[in-house]
């Protein structure tokens, strides 16, 4: 198909959703030859190797919602992809506990959406089950999920990066890629980096934290804007880890798009606790002190921003606290565990989020990929974005077909 241009599709984006759209296009358009542009010297640096390594059984979304959706496929697909690629995974379960009489009615929806989603053996357990599957928690109701697993999603887009490329001569990964800006022509598109000039048919927009920024340089209004929120982990000691056998939720507060501190125990044998969720003045700032001007401005300056500090301005002051606070974040992880001690943790791993908030404050729950004539935008995928990557890379692909017109 390539003629006179560099590449047909350019991808810019090189974590795991990214790569497994190009993966994807390149499996049902082989002669379609695909570059994908990540700006950072290795794959898959930001949001995808930062993550907590779960893969999601898709329980919590709305029933019919595309994270539903796309979340039970892409589980099923990426357990396949692992098992066939020999990278390390293990379905170990999880379970999602109440400690208080007060969550039982959200944990009643969590199950019914789990049941709705046909979620595979999910089950209700009582305090003695709960003990049963996790000796030093404590709990007065749960929901077991055991399709639930953990693996390492950097391998995973190491992988698909390995596989693009092998599959044809003519495509490229190419790291140390940051894209600058766009030159629009009739029949193709000149993509600027910082290490020359490539010109493409299309242009898939997969930038993850940046993705509100390419939309904008490709002269696209997306009636959002991208707000940083890190996380901050702790990690159990060696001689802590015994105490997390598996995968331990508490019951998420559906007001907010994030599923409060829990256990993770990592494919290594390292047991993460956490993240908190704060306000991040930097995209890719992983320390507490990290701050940049620009996405300090760029967030601040949104109305959007303001209208959801002002609404949810009692639950940000809370995480603050506690991510400066380890008797608090302890405090936090107690009502899971509560024989832990503070000599049980150690600061950990941090992520950062990136969180699509609209105008009116409201963050945005479900993915968005939209379409603009010769371009597709990624503009919202968070969690579970890692664990249903294939299947989103199946629909970027569906997408292709029909408007870039992909021959088989």
């Amino acid at each position: 198909m390539k003629q006179g241009v560099d590449f047909d599709i350019v991808v810019i984006g090189g974590g795991i959703v990214g790569l497994a759209s190009a993966y994807k296009i390149q499996l049902h358009h082989p002669d379609t030859s695909i570059a994908v542009l990540e700006k950072e010297e290795q794959l898959a640096a930001h949001q995808t190797g930062h993550n907590s390594g779960v893969i999601h059984s898709g329980l919590y979304y709305k029933p019919g919602s595309n994270k539903a959706k796309t979340c039970a496929r892409g589980r099923q697909e990426l357990i396949a992809f692992a098992r066939e690629h020999k990278i390390p995974y293990e379905i170990c379960g999880k379970i999602i506990v109440a400690t208080e009489e007060k969550e039982l009615a959200n944990l009643e929806q969590i199950f019914r959406n789990g049941l709705e989603n046909e979620i595979e053996g999910i089950e209700k357990i009582g305090p003695n089950e709960i003990k049963e599957a996790e000796p030093f928690c404590c709990g007065i109701a749960g929901i077991r999920v055991p399709c639930t697993g953990i693996i390492d999603f950097t391998e995973v887009a190491k992988k698909l990066g390995k596989l693009i490329e092998a599959e044809s001569q003519g495509n490229k990964v190419l790291t140390s890629h940051k894209v600058l800006g766009f030159e629009k022509h009739d029949s193709f598109t000149k993509v600027v980096t910082n290490q020359g000039t490539f010109t493409a048919r299309y242009i898939i927009n997969c930038a993850g934290l940046h993705c509100d920024r390419i939309a904008k340089l490709d002269g696209v209004e997306a009636g959002m804007k991208i707000v940083p929120f890190r996380g901050d982990y702790y990690e159990l000691t060696e001689e802590a880890r015994e105490k997390v056998k598996s995968l331990i939720y508490p019951v998420p507060d559906p007001a907010f798009p994030f599923l409060g501190v829990h256990f993770t125990r990592k494919i290594d044998g390292s047991v993460e606790c956490g993240p908190n969720a704060v306000f991040s003045f930097k995209r890719e700032g992983y320390r507490k002190t990290d701050f940049s001007v620009r996405d300090c401005w760029d967030s601040l300056s949104y109305l959007g921003t303001w209208k959801m500090f002002l609404r949810h301005w009692k639950y940000g002051l809370d995480e603050y606290t506690r991510a400066f606070c380890k008797k608090l974040f302890l405090r936090q992880l107690q009502r899971l565990i509560p024989s832990l001690e503070p000599e049980d943790i150690k600061p950990g791993n941090a992520g950062v989020r990136a969180q699509a908030v609209g105008r009116d404050g409201e963050p945005i729950d479900d993915f968005r990929i939209e379409r603009r004539e010769n371009s597709i935008h990624v503009l919202n995928a968070p969690s579970p974005a890692a664990t249903a990557s294939l299947a989103i890379g199946d629909y970027v692909n569906q997408i292709a077909t029909e408007f870039f017109k992909l021959k088989d």
